[in-house]
């Protein structure tokens, strides 16, 4: 099954994004857990809840995505934004265990001077803290471009937060195709190529999603600015070959260009017309 969705607006609910997914033609969703600047979340409603899960089994909905806030920077040199950090996930987590075997995406961070040492290991503590033995959820580190001081631009980075991390079966990683080609691999030309350094690296298996972003910017510039899908620096042929590679193929992607629901509906209905049948 392709399994292709977008990200959409939770403020009206679980059964509200299903059906918005419907009318684009997708068949999954990404969301925020709160407002992407920080602060309290939406109370929960368990009806809501119920009534989603029913529709998606019935509806064969695939995974869904979680994505927490931008604010959420587990590696600040500033205590408190620590501290917001883990209440923050230790909440959201909490809250994604109410929808069973989900995922949940969060970006590194940024270490802000610190050195990429010392932020693996502050993202590693908030993690060894955060995660518990009979939690569903999977936790997804997102392929990040590398500007500034920020973390997750290599492989490598995201190999080192994993292993620090007690819990590591709850990990995996989520690959942004904005992020990874502006962090500087050529995902255009040698997407077979930088699969099989994932794989060397961290391991394919630990590939849990997707985003489908084009660029604004060539590979290399760590700029991370998204565009739409063959309107950029990656093109809709490398998107053909991405959406039907087979180690890619078979896992949930998310559009995050930038578009309104009518944008996102021409997407999905173009990367479906791309879509190889076997």
């Amino acid at each position: 099954m392709f399994t292709i969705g977008a990200h959409l607006s939770a403020s009206k609910g679980f059964v509200n994004m299903l059906e918005t997914a419907e009318s684009i033609g997708a068949n999954t969703f990404q969301f925020f857990t709160r407002n992407p600047r920080g602060g309290k979340a939406k109370d929960i409603d368990e009806n809501d809840i119920n009534e989603f899960l029913k529709r998606k089994n019935e509806k064969g909905f695939g995974t869904i995505l979680a994505h927490a806030p931008y604010t959420l920077n587990a590696c600040s040199a500033k205590p408190e934004v620590r501290e917001f950090a883990l209440l923050t996930f230790k909440d959201d987590i909490k809250r994604m265990e109410m929808l069973p075997n989900q995922l949940y995406n969060f970006h590194p961070g940024s270490h802000v001077g610190q050195g990429e040492e010392k932020g693996i290991e502050l993202i590693c503590s908030v993690l060894n803290e955060v995660l518990y033995e009979d939690m569903t959820t999977t936790v997804l580190l997102e392929t990040m471009a590398g500007k500034g001081s920020e973390m997750g631009k290599s492989f490598g980075e995201l190999r080192a937060i994993i292993d620090g991390v007690e819990l590591n079966d709850k990990m995996g990683v989520c690959l942004d195709t904005c992020h990874v080609s502006d962090g500087g691999y050529d995902i255009v030309n040698n997407l077979d190529g930088v699969l099989d350094e994932f794989d060397r690296v961290i391991g394919i298996e630990r590939l849990k999603a997707l985003h489908l972003n084009d660029s604004k910017n060539p590979p290399g510039a760590h700029k991370d600015r998204h565009e739409k899908i063959g309107q950029g620096y990656i093109g809709l042929e490398a998107f053909e070959r991405i959406i039907n590679h087979p180690q890619l193929r078979d896992l949930p992607m998310f559009l995050e260009t930038p578009n309104e629901l009518d944008g996102y509906a021409k997407e999905i209905s173009l990367l479906k017309s791309k879509r190889d049948s076997l």
